[in-house]
């Protein structure tokens, strides 16, 4: 019976979705003045189904449940099309558009294709941007944003199950990340404190709309970075009644409501619970992680001219051992090198925007705050005393005033921002060659300035942009002087044909070091690393750009210098802090002995095709080359110089809600540094640091063979009057491709378990090379239930 009932389920539930309609409204505004635009064109791709926005700018479309392609034209404005709109039977869709006044004679200017998401004149290349849908539905991402933005050009990421954000052969903490307009300091749970990236994305999917990420060609307004900015954009709350979201995958569960507070008033929050540990447990594995995480969006419109949004975004992170796993030698080492680890970690903000009749002022305000606590006992007994005992905090207070503004055929954006910053720290850790332990607290104040200028030439051929940014601040006098972070950039687009453009950019920006860094004490005490500078980054890129209405393709070139790379001393050598960052614990909290120079170069190749008739892509090819300077001067291979990326993402959009889709990545190795067995078979190094102690000399010498890894997706989806499911099966790694990675060292036991000295050497321990693999098969059932 329970078969048969089953199976009429089953069966019945497309007949009960079948004939269903779906509604999408919005509202057509100029992008600048939000003042409605009435008289737009809006068209279905693929249908019969039209309408024409009111005097108010609004319109609404009645369509059966699926995903669209919509397109926004009137005279004056560039046309703007919109791919891969999901359109369900829950709630209406709601699609406000801002679109962009055409500066010159508008009886020269011939408007073609879609340049809303491709380009701007401030960014015009190195800007990719990915909707909702192909977030949700990547294959392999599983809903988490870190794994799906892997899929883009330059963007490679440690080949483990970290989302490290590596970009154009840039180190992971070079990366800056916007919710709305506020800045966040990480996306990830259990993020690795002075750099970024962890496990588990952070951001909810459910409140995103759109994703727009630059590898190059910063607009002056976004500082504070060397290698990328993500812009995410999150939709509003349901403005008609109470919803929500109901996920349920292989690893948490997670909630979502919106609606409305009010006639102008709008909420979206959520709630994600892990239940990992349990999973973790049950499998014996040596460490247990949980998480939790809150996001809220609040939006409320004070007027036709005014609108304020508050967000939050949070985590609660806890690591613990698990000393009951299978006694195998990895999980032996896991057991022996990993701390018991807590973090807690929050961003709080509010937007404040006031239009004006050529432009609007935003002011945006922000804190964010991280607490992270680490502890690790000898042989993991308390009685045996600590060999790892950290306590940190970080906490930023910002506030950034911006202007934008059309006068003529100029485009203006000037603004100012200030930051209180605070970093504290209670170290102690035993190491070999000296011991950490410190107490450290630095609050200091940092502050910019920046403006921008973009000014189309001979109707819209040609397109020019200047941007000049400075910052500094009052931790040390060499840093506290605007005249030393001059940040000059200019970019250029030539449209050669009504598809085909050539773009152009240069621009030097720079990065304030960590907190670690910066707040590192010795042993009297002292702030060692107050000469440190900025780290500066030289940028060139040219690319060529060509489009179809639902498909882009570019080609770009890129060239990176850094200088003013500080080199950390650590266990009793030197290495340029580039190499580090993607891994747990803390990087940086060194003292800095010297500065190194680096380069990165390479070429892009990227194809997108946006849904259409069902189908959509992404191919996307990067060959590059990373290094950095050693403690000698020697240009040698970074960490993150994979040489070669490559990704090919897919899917169709079948009868009756069914979707498939599937993602192929393919990288070269990332170098390492090989482990020194003498000094890690000492007893004094092993007792307090079994993991290995690296041989610097050979920095990054070794290269495990290539990476890659397939894995698929099947989506199956059932629409009803207020509700409706979404099942899907991801699967990572299908083939079950293994791949090497990094030895490690680990202790040679008798039967017993019992460690075995060096024959006739008493003061080593024998040691081994232990092999590592990566690669397993990852299967996850999910289901979605939204009404």
């Amino acid at each position: 019976m329970k078969k048969i009932s089953f199976y009429l389920i089953m069966t019945l539930l497309p007949l009960l979705s079948f004939g269903q309609v779906a509604l999408i409204r919005g509202t057509v505004s100029n992008g600048l003045t939000n003042q409605p635009v009435n008289g737009t064109s809006i068209r279905v791709s693929g249908t019969d189904a039209g309408a024409v926005s009111d005097s108010l700018g609004n319109y609404s479309l009645t369509l059966r449940p699926g995903n669209y392609t919509l397109t926004f034209s009137k005279v004056g404005f560039k046309t703007i099309l919109l791919a891969d709109i999901q359109i369900s039977t829950v709630k209406p869709t709601i699609l406000d558009v801002a679109m962009e006044q055409i500066t010159a004679s508008l009886n020269e200017v011939k408007i073609v294709g879609n340049r809303r998401l491709n380009k701007t004149m401030e960014s015009p290349l190195s800007l990719r941007s990915i909707g909702v849908s192909e977030i949700k539905r990547n294959p392999g991402g599983n809903r988490d944003i870190s794994k799906v933005i892997q899929s883009l050009p330059g963007v490679s990421s440690p080949v483990s199950f970290r989302n490290d954000i590596i970009i154009r052969g840039g180190a992971p903490n070079e990366n800056r990340f916007y919710l709305d307009g506020v800045e966040i300091p990480n996306i990830n749970h259990f993020a690795t404190q002075g750099s970024s990236g962890g496990p588990v994305g952070l951001i909810n999917v459910d409140f995103i709309k759109e994703v727009n990420f630059y590898s190059g060609a910063f607009p002056a307004n976004r500082g504070n970075t060397l290698s990328s900015v993500f812009e995410f954009n999150q939709k509003d709350g349901r403005a008609d009644r109470l919803g929500a979201t109901l996920s349920v995958g292989s690893s948490d569960l997670s909630a979502t409501i919106e609606g409305p507070l009010g006639k102008r008033t709008t909420y979206l929050a959520s709630y994600r619970y892990s239940y990992l540990q349990g999973l973790f447990k049950l499998l014996k594995l040596p460490f247990l992680p949980s998480y939790q995480d809150f996001q809220v969006k609040l939006k409320t419109k004070l007027g036709n001219k005014d609108e304020l949004t508050f967000i939050g975004l949070g985590a609660i992170d806890r690591f613990k051992l698990n000393l009951s796993a299978d006694s195998t030698e990895e999980n032996e080492y896991t057991l022996a090198t990993i701390p018991v680890n807590t973090q807690n970690n929050y961003t709080v903000g509010a937007t404040y925007k006031h239009f004006r009749p050529k432009g609007y002022i935003l002011v945006v305000g922000s804190r964010s705050y991280l607490n992270n606590n680490a502890i690790k006992y000898r042989d993991n007994q308390e009685n045996l005393g600590r060999i790892l005992d950290y306590t940190s905090a970080e906490a930023e207070n910002k506030l950034r005033l911006e202007s934008n503004s059309q006068q003529g055929l100029y485009r203006v954006n000037i603004g100012t921002g200030a930051e209180a910053a605070h970093y504290s720290t209670n170290t102690f850790n035993v190491l070999p060659y000296g011991n950490q332990a410190y107490n450290s607290a630095i609050n200091f104040f940092k502050y910019n300035l920046f403006g921008q200028v973009s000014r189309p030439f001979f109707n819209n051929l040609l397109s020019l942009s200047f941007g000049l940014r400075s910052d500094a601040n009052t931790f040390s006098s060499g840093m506290n002087d605007l005249s030393k972070t001059i940040s000059p950039r200019f970019s250029a687009s030539l449209n050669l044909s009504e598809r085909l453009s050539i773009n152009f950019n240069t621009g030097i920006y720079y990065q304030l070091p960590a907190y670690t860094v910066l707040g590192y004490r010795d042993s009297l005490n002292a702030l060692v690393n107050r000469n440190v500078n900025y780290i500066q980054n030289k940028q060139l890129v040219l690319g060529f750009e060509y489009n179809l209405p639902n498909t882009r393709f570019t080609v770009e070139g890129f060239y990176k210098y850094y200088s003013h790379y500080p080199i950390i001393k650590t266990l009793n050598d030197s290495i340029p802090l580039a190499n580090l960052g993607a891994d747990f614990g803390v990087v940086g909290n060194d003292p800095v002995v010297g500065e190194s120079h680096g380069r990165s170069y390479g070429i892009e190749l990227f194809a997108q095709q946006k849904l259409t008739n069902g189908f959509y892509g992404i191919f996307a090819l990067t060959l590059y080359k990373s290094e950095f300077q050693n403690k000698k001067g020697v240009y040698t291979q970074s960490s993150w110089n994979n040489r070669y990326i490559l990704s090919l993402t897919g899917g169709k959009l079948l009868k009756r809600n069914w979707e498939v889709g599937a993602k192929f990545r393919l990288t070269g190795g990332s170098p390492y540094t090989p482990y020194d067995q003498s000094l890690s078979s000492l007893k004094a190094n092993f007792d307090v640091y079994p993991q290995g102690i690296p041989a610097f000399n050979l920095l990054n010498t070794q290269v495990p063979g290539l990476f890659y890894q397939l894995d698929a997706r099947i989506d199956k989806k059932y629409y009803f009057k207020h509700y409706a499911f979404n099942f899907y099966f991801d699967m990572q790694n299908v083939t079950g491709y293994t791949y090497n990675r990094q030895p490690v060292i680990v202790p040679v036991r008798d039967g017993a378990g019992n460690v075995l000295d060096v024959p006739g050497d008493a003061s080593r321990i024998q040691t081994k090379f232990l092999a590592k693999k990566g690669g397993n098969i990852q299967p996850t059932l999910g289901l979605i239930f939204e009404f």
